[in-house]
């Protein structure tokens, strides 16, 4: 409503600085962004891989009151579980093989602060144990310390799956789940959101022709109509990382179609040979460029968001076919039933 301002200006919906984007529902994400930003409640950011969770995050960050504190970024999904635990709360020297010296942990460095962890569906229910208990009582020890050490640290979580799906099917902890769950705020996929497209298109173009040095300042028409029929399974990460490559590879100062990969036009990705299956390198090699696509330019950790996905699913795999006997699978994976048995933990396999 015009004329009160002052009142209203905390359920602005205009677009936060660094985030592209006006359509409507964007717009409901910057009105929630702006008036959780000035609370200290947990926030939970759901959405697809590539929607901009950690932009919200650092937004809402930049606009609360604790914007001269740290911002500190934990991707929950990149880390085994024992480097996440020491990642997150630190440990004291001698606590395991390899720890020489005291390290401060995550919890205590955002201090003041705001401690974003990424992938939250990622964490084991050990894990999800502790986190409970920081979040209830603001308070944690080190890996290997007996000392309690108090934090005053906000948390902003998020999860690229259903959470409460992963309640249900019994991987994630249902109090944690509501302890996380204070105010949700869903990012829609770039599907949902086609207006958002030009713009978007726009914004990645000047940033990577100044980064490159380059001049392409034009979008075909062809071009545009087809970024805006694709489906866009790796959202605006997607979107960044073929624009960076239109950048790069245009002859001129347009970006015309012929700088769009194949699977833009809905053309399968080539196989080894014709008639059958890609062999394992192909498969590969395909996995590998299209964690790339998803993933942005900045983004790290990336050994662990896609070997240990594969990891995981080779051994529960392996697993199956061999009526869950560890001591066959440990031999067709060529690793010794330790080990094995430490998989099954980290990766929280079940039985089936």
């Amino acid at each position: 409503m015009a004329g009160n301002s002052t009142g209203n200006s905390v359920e602005s919906n205009q677009p936060l600085a660094g985030i592209i984007g006006s359509s409507p529902a964007m717009q409901e994400v910057y009105r929630l962004t702006r008036r959780v930003a000035s609370s200290n409640a947990s926030v939970l950011l759901l959405g697809e891989t590539g929607t901009g969770k950690e932009r919200i995050a650092t937004a809402i960050h930049k606009l609360s009151n604790r914007a001269a504190g740290p911002f500190v970024r934990v991707n929950c999904g990149a880390l085994s579980e024992s480097l996440l635990e020491s990642e997150l709360f630190g440990h004291v020297r001698g606590a395991f093989t390899g720890a020489i010296a005291n390290r401060t942990g995550r919890f205590e460095a955002a201090h003041t602060g705001t401690l974003f962890l990424d992938e939250i569906n990622s964490t084991t229910k050990h894990l999800q144990i502790k986190l409970l208990r920081v979040l209830q009582e603001r308070e944690f020890e080190r890996v290997g310390d007996t000392q309690t050490i108090r934090v005053d640290t906000r948390v902003i979580a998020a999860s690229n799956r259903d959470l409460m799906a992963e309640v249900e099917a019994d991987r994630f902890r249902e109090d944690l789940y509501w302890r996380l769950n204070v105010v949700p705020i869903y990012l829609p996929p770039l599907r949902d959101r086609r207006e958002d497209i030009p713009d978007l298109v726009s914004h990645f173009l000047n940033f990577y022709s100044e980064l490159n040095d380059r001049f392409v300042v034009h979008v075909q028409r062809e071009a545009m109509d087809k970024l805006c029929e694709y489906h866009w399974p790796g959202n605006v990460r997607e979107l960044q990382n073929y624009v960076e490559r239109a950048v790069v590879l245009a002859e001129g100062d347009e970006f015309t179609v012929e700088c769009l990969p194949s699977v833009v036009f809905g053309k399968d990705r080539p196989r080894a040979s014709r008639g059958r299956p890609a062999d394992v390198e192909t498969l590969v090699f395909e996995l590998v460029q299209h964690g790339l696509a998803s993933a942005g330019p900045q983004e790290d950790g990336l050994h662990g968001k896609i070997v240990s996905r594969v990891e995981r699913e080779l051994i529960a795999q392996v697993l199956l076919n061999c009526r869950n006997v560890q001591k066959t699978a440990a031999a067709k994976l060529g690793i010794n039933r330790n080990t094995l048995h430490k998989k099954i933990e980290e990766y929280q396999l079940k039985s089936p």
